[in-house]
């Protein structure tokens, strides 16, 4: 249960601090499809892991997607 916890609080933190560092993605009407695009690439990211059993951290997770952002 606490991996749940920590997944959902990882991925509502990426989804405030999109919003919040790049507020030129959000459109007018609060939709942001380029965030989703991106917090949808985390939770594939977090289900490969879980899937696999690997032992990455957060912060492997994190990387993985900065890189995608650049």
């Amino acid at each position: 249960m606490r991996v749940s916890n920590s997944i959902a609080e990882l991925r509502q933190q990426i989804h405030d601090d999109l919003r919040v560092q790049h507020p030129e993605w959000v459109k007018p009407n609060g939709e942001c499809p380029k965030c989703d695009f991106y917090e949808s690439r985390l939770m594939e990211e977090l289900d490969t892991l879980t899937r696999t059993g690997s032992d990455e951290s957060v912060a492997d997770i994190h990387r993985v997607l900065e890189q995608g952002l650049n």
